[in-house]
């Protein structure tokens, strides 16, 4: 027996992968051109970081002629939140940023290269591991989550790093016959990948953002097919990011530890890798001290909060540029009117330190951007933010001819009204305007 055998075993219905590689090629796009994504899960509300990532991977897409696709990586199942897809894709729409390819709802998606949805490619990440097995790369894992347990516990006892890795990776070396014999035994098992990686070797790594830097080699054996079959974060990635055709993957430095372990991944599958650019988190200034915006502290860490404020799509968009090349702001003052695409955007001079969160500068920003509206774009904003958040602005701009008099009152000069930084502002603005109306 061999491991041909114990593949077949395991994925006896695995199609080979040279099925995919010919289902998804190469695409056909201009030289240069990028090919990135989104790639968030449905656990939660979008964070405005995620936001960050998608205007700035639509950007590069855009000016390269390259596409900006929606993946959902929905494979943590347990933790999916109801509507959480709905959620993300109503979000690239609010910010008038949608996928070139990918998820467009709950249930549809467009483009050549899906499903866009992990649960949905099970078949796919499965013809990959089997192909791994084959290769002697991968191994089936009979070890019980107590036993996996008790290996963390006595090495933390021992103060030795933990994780199932050398020594420690109780099934690595069971023979193929061992292997099949405890699967037609009835055990339960799950895939592991077998590192060729030593904690004690370095890689060198060129980050788009960070530039160079190294890391200890990759020596874990981590699960890469779970019990239920799905796939694990890491492997999917992989596997993803290839027959998706990534050339660029934009994330949050949090990812910036896996490096090693995707890279390896990478060359054991035998693709090659795309590059990373590993984006600083948005800070918060908590009593003099730097920390992440936090999902459960900050409302603004979540984007349905600029909606539920009223602050435009535009000026989140124009922050958010801002913040992410310091240049962007001389190029606005010197150019006032142009669109924001026009702006020479460069990924090498984002900072490796993380912008500190200014609510006071974007809504200043978002003065400007509205100064900037006709009157009739004013009224027909701030009535539909009214008619989801402030009935009483509602009932006020129900005369529609009057309001957009009113509001077209020190508009279109050369410096215009500064007056409104959120549609809420609106009524406080204009409601003397009313009293005797």
């Amino acid at each position: 027996m061999d491991y041909k055998d114990l593949a077949d075993l395991i994925f006896p219905d695995a199609k080979p992968i040279a099925y995919y590689e010919e289902k998804y090629p190469e695409r056909n796009l201009p030289e240069g051109a990028i090919v990135t994504r989104f790639a968030p899960s449905p656990t939660g509300f979008v964070h405005i970081g995620g936001l960050y990532q998608s205007l700035i991977a639509k950007t590069m897409a855009e000016r390269t002629g390259g596409v900006f696709f929606l993946r959902v990586e929905d494979t943590d199942q347990k933790r999916e939140v109801e509507n959480g897809v709905t959620d993300i894709v109503n979000s690239l729409k609010d910010f008038d940023m949608p996928p070139d390819e990918g998820m467009i709802s709950d249930s549809e998606e467009i483009g050549n290269y899906g499903p866009y949805k992990q649960s949905l490619r099970k078949d796919i990440y499965q013809a990959y591991a089997k192909f791994l097995i084959e290769q002697g790369k991968a191994y089936p894992c009979f070890c019980t989550p107590e036993e996996v347990d008790h290996i963390r516990k006595k090495q933390e006892s021992a103060k030795i790093r933990p994780g199932y890795y050398g020594v420690w990776a109780k099934c690595r070396n069971l023979t193929v016959e061992e292997a099949i014999e405890k699967i037609k035994n009835g055990e339960k098992y799950i895939v592991r990948f077998k590192s060729p990686g030593r904690e004690d070797r370095k890689i060198k790594h060129k980050d788009v953002i960070k530039g160079n830097v190294d890391f200890p080699e990759n020596d874990q054996d981590i699960v890469i097919i779970k019990a239920d079959g799905l796939p694990t974060y890491h492997f999917a990635h992989a596997v993803d990011d290839h027959l998706m055709r990534t050339t660029l993957v934009i994330r949050s430095d949090e990812w910036l530890s896996s490096v090693p372990l995707h890279l390896q991944l990478f060359a054991s599958l035998g693709f090659r890798p795309p590059k990373y650019a590993h984006i600083s988190p948005i800070m918060k200034n908590d009593n003099g001290n730097k920390r992440k915006l936090s999902k459960r502290k900050d409302p603004e860490a979540a984007v349905s909060y600029y909606r539920e404020q009223g602050i435009p799509a535009d000026a989140v968009k124009e922050y958010l540029l801002n913040i992410a090349n310091s240049s962007f702001e001389n190029w606005r003052r010197a150019n006032p009117d142009k669109d924001i695409k026009e702006f020479d955007f460069q990924m090498n001079k984002m900072s490796v330190s993380g912008a500190l969160f200014d609510m006071v500068k974007l809504l200043d920003i978002s003065k400007n951007v509205i100064s900037k509206y006709d009157a009739n774009k004013v009224y027909t904003e701030s009535l539909k933010w009214a008619e989801s958040y402030d009935n009483e602005l509602k009932d006020i701009l129900s005369n529609k001819e009057y309001s957009i008099k009113v509001l077209n009152i020190e508009r279109g000069k050369a410096k215009p009204r500064r007056d409104i930084s959120k549609w809420s502002d609106v009524k406080y603005c204009i409601e003397y305007m009313y009293d005797d109306k």
